[in-house]
């Protein structure tokens, strides 16, 4: 299951929350896999997708925005890593989901999981230290 541990918040109540949000998407995709009720998921791996696709473009636009706002020092950095992982959403081939779609999901959960986690501990967190 994931969730908006403790450690996750940076201190920005409107960081935080979108990261909250960001954290119940991924959880959506993890609910599915587990689904074994739902034997074609291909509608519902492409709206979490899409709703992930949408999500990140407001909230990297607000995280940039509050970076920019403080001056932090790290923003290019920042903003190429939001890039990268809006090249790797927008990458998802949607015709491929229908072969493989548990192994789709669960590319999906790993790279969530590591975005999540990593980026908000290592790179958001020094966001809210300023």
């Amino acid at each position: 299951m994931y969730e908006m541990k403790p450690e996750y918040y940076i201190g920005v109540d409107t960081i935080d929350n979108e990261h909250a949000e960001l954290f119940r998407i991924a959880n959506d995709a993890y609910e599915l896999v587990k689904n074994d009720f739902v034997p074609d998921k291909f509608d519902d791996i492409v709206a979490i997708i899409l709703k992930l696709k949408e999500y990140t473009k407001q909230h990297f636009a607000d995280e940039e925005a509050y970076m920019l706002s403080i001056g932090y020092k790290r923003y290019l950095s920042q903003k190429a890593a939001h890039d990268e992982f809006i090249e790797k959403i927008n990458g998802i081939d949607f015709e491929s989901i229908d072969h493989n779609q548990t192994k789709v999901l669960l590319d999906i959960l790993d790279f969530l999981n590591d975005w999540l986690v990593h980026h908000i501990v290592e790179k958001d967190k020094l966001i809210g230290t300023l």
